[in-house]
C-alpha cells in the first residue's frame, strides 16, 4: 500500500524502505549505542567550552551547558519515537535515516527544507573536523618546537595546514571503504575512548593550574569586551560553540537503525542518549568550569592548540594525537548523516 500525505507529497512504498531489513542483522545494544552516540557528540569542540564558559560567566556558562543538553535529550526522545511509522497493511515501517523520517511524516518539501538545513549542517562538520584535525597535528609540532627552542620562539608551521587537511582527506578515503556503518563498531570505540582521553587530560592540567595559581579565577559577568556590541557578539559565539558540542540527532535514526530488538529501538535509544547526555555534560562541564577556573579571563580559545598549556609537553602531544584519532573515527558516523 502506498504512503500519501497529501497531493504534493511524494509516494512512499513501505516495502521500498522496508527492503534495508533484509540487508544486515541489527546486533546493537545499549552499550554499542553509547559507544556510537559519545563518537558522534564529543568532540575536540569540548576544549572550547573553557572559553565559552569565560565569555558567559560562572552562572551563564554552566547554565548554558545544561540547557542545551536538556534540549539535545528532549529532541532524541521525540526522534527515537519516529523510527517506526505505523502502516496497517504492511507493518511498522523503519525509517533509518533523519530524511526519511521528514518524507514519511511531513512530505517532499519539508524535506527538501529540512535537508538543505542538514546539509548545511554536515558541510560544517565536515569543515570543522577537517581544520582542527590539521590544527592539532600543527600543535603537536609546535609544543615539540617550544620545548627545543623555549616557549617565546617562532614555532608556526602555518605553510603546512593545507597538506595536513589534505592528509586527513586521504585518510576518510580509505576508512570510507568500511563495508556500512553497521560494522563500525570498533571504530566508534576506538574514537569514545580518544575522546576521553583527552577531554580527562585538558580537565587534569586545568585542574593542576588550579592549584599552582591558588586560587580561582573568573567573574559571574564573564570575560569584559571593549564594548557592549562586541560582548553581545562574544556571547552569541559562545553559545553557538556550546549548541555545536551537541550535534547528533542528525545521525540518531542511523544509530537506532542497528539496534537489536526485543526490547523495542525506542526503549533502548531513550537509555542510550539519556547515558551519553549525562557523560557528555557532566566532562562539558568539568573542562569548561575547570578551564575557566584556571585562566579567567586570558582563556584560550582551545586548551591544548591554544597552548593554555606548554608543560609537560609529551601530554599535550597525546591529548592532539587523540583528537587527530578521535576526529578521523568520528568522522565516518556524520558521513552517513
Amino acid at each position: 500500500m502506498d504512503i500519501k500525505e497529501d497531493d504534493e507529497s511524494p509516494v512512499v512504498r513501505p516495502t521500498e524502505l522496508q527492503l534495508h531489513d533484509s540487508v544486515y542483522a541489527r546486533t546493537g545494544t545499549l552499550w554499542t549505542a553509547v559507544a556510537h552516540i559519545i563518537t558522534g557528540v564529543i568532540g575536540a569542540g569540548v576544549l572550547s567550552l573553557a572559553w565559552a564558559t569565560a565569555e558567559l560567566g560562572w552562572i551563564g556558562g554552566p547554565a548554558a551547558i545544561i540547557a542545551f543538553a536538556g534540549v539535545t535529550l528532549l529532541s532524541a526522545f521525540l526522534l527515537s519515537d519516529c523510527y517506526l511509522f505505523p502502516d496497517a497493511d504492511n507493518g511498522p515501517i523503519r525509517l533509518n535515516s533523519y530524511s526519511q523520517a521528514v518524507k514519511v511524516y511531513l512530505g517532499k518539501k519539508n524535506q527538501i527544507v529540512c535537508g538543505v538545513f542538514v546539509y548545511i549542517g554536515l558541510i560544517g562538520v565536515g569543515i570543522a573536523y577537517t581544520i582542527v584535525t590539521a590544527t592539532c597535528i600543527r600543535a603537536i609540532l609546535r609544543s615539540n618546537c617550544y620545548h627545543r627552542k623555549g616557549h617565546n620562539a617562532t614555532c608556526s608551521y602555518g605553510d603546512k595546514n593545507n597538506y595536513f587537511m589534505l592528509l586527513f582527506g586521504v585518510i576518510q578515503i580509505f576508512l570510507s571503504q568500511t563495508p556500512n556503518f553497521h560494522n563500525m563498531l570498533w571504530l566508534s570505540v576506538v574514537a569514545a575512548i580518544m575522546s576521553f582521553v583527552y577531554a580527562s587530560i585538558g580537565l587534569g592540567l586545568a585542574f593542576g593550574q588550579i592549584l599552582e595559581n591558588r586560587q580561582i579565577e573568573g567573574s559571574v559577568r564573564g570575560s569584559p569586551a571593549e564594548n557592549r556590541g562586541a560582548k553581545v557578539w562574544l556571547v552569541f559565539q559562545a553559545l553557538g560553540n556550546i549548541a555545536f558540542s551537541y550535534p547528533y540527532s542528525i545521525i540518531l535514526l542511523e544509530i537506532q537503525d542497528t539496534l537489536r530488538s526485543p526490547p523495542a529501538e525506542k526503549q533502548t535509544m531513550k537509555k542510550a542518549s539519556t547515558a551519553a547526555v549525562f557523560i557528555t555534560t557532566f566532562f562539558y562541564l568539568c573542562c569548561g568550569c575547570f578551564g575557566y577556573a584556571a585562566f579567567g579571563d586570558s582563556t584560550p580559545g582551545n586548551l591544548l592548540t591554544g597552548f593554555g598549556f606548554y608543560d609537560p609537553f609529551w601530554l599535550v602531544d597525546l591529548a592532539n594525537a587523540c583528537i587527530v584519532l578521535h576526529l578521523l573515527g568520528a568522522y565516518q558516523p556524520w558521513k552517513i548523516g
